[in-house]
């Protein structure tokens, strides 16, 4: 039976739809997503760094929000100290195969971080075993921990970290779409907090 014109305006409009209620909450979390950039602002402040990580497509992710924050694509905005957990493949084949999948992150935020720096972990089910024990070391350890997650958050949402930031949707391309637009707004207001230096504690940094 050949697909009608109706159909097909059906499942655009589905499409659609499906991401109407994710975007809509990310808006209505503004507020918490303004908090989370204002403490990220004030450890880029004190001479912290970004250290992101995540697996799978949340690895590409966390490759995308360092390089953002190092080489901005806007021209004049400040490049800042950032590096994810997921570029050195050797270091987290090598960390795999002697320590085990969940210890790729936890070893290198022992070895790499610092008390002043950010951590921000990527999950799109928020559930990721080892994005979880690198969230806790890094807690252990003083930073500013960050989740972006999705689904309801799951386990991460639960952990105690500092700020969470929620997707909140089933398929894994929407949460994708939405932590896109996340840490671009991450990026940009991190940049308006740090040019208004008077936000921020510790103003002599």
């Amino acid at each position: 039976m050949p697909w009608s014109e109706e159909s097909a305006v059906a499942a655009v409009d589905e499409i659609f739809e499906r991401r109407t209620p994710p975007l809509l909450d990310f808006v209505d979390d503004a507020e918490r997503v303004a908090r989370a950039c204002h403490a990220m602002a004030e450890r880029f402040h004190a001479g912290g760094k970004l250290i992101v990580f995540g697996n799978g497509g949340p690895s590409t992710d966390a490759q995308h929000v360092a390089v953002e924050f190092v080489h901005p694509v806007i021209v004049g905005k400040r490049a800042l100290p950032a590096i994810s957990l997921t570029a050195d493949v050797a270091t987290v084949t090598g960390v795999a195969a002697g320590e085990g999948l969940d210890e790729v992150f936890a070893h290198q935020i022992r070895q790499l971080a610092d008390p002043q720096d950010i951590a921000l972990g990527i999950s799109t089910d928020g559930s990721c075993g080892n994005v979880l024990r690198g969230l806790s070391q890094a807690q252990r350890a003083g930073l500013l921990t960050i989740g972006l997650l999705g689904g309801d958050g799951d386990r991460i949402a639960r952990s105690g970290i500092d700020h969470v930031l929620i997707a909140r949707a089933r398929d894994p391309r929407v949460v994708k779409e939405v932590h896109v637009t996340t840490y671009h707004v991450l990026w940009e207001l991190v940049h308006v907090f740090l040019e208004h230096p008077g936000a921020l504690r510790g103003r002599s940094a």
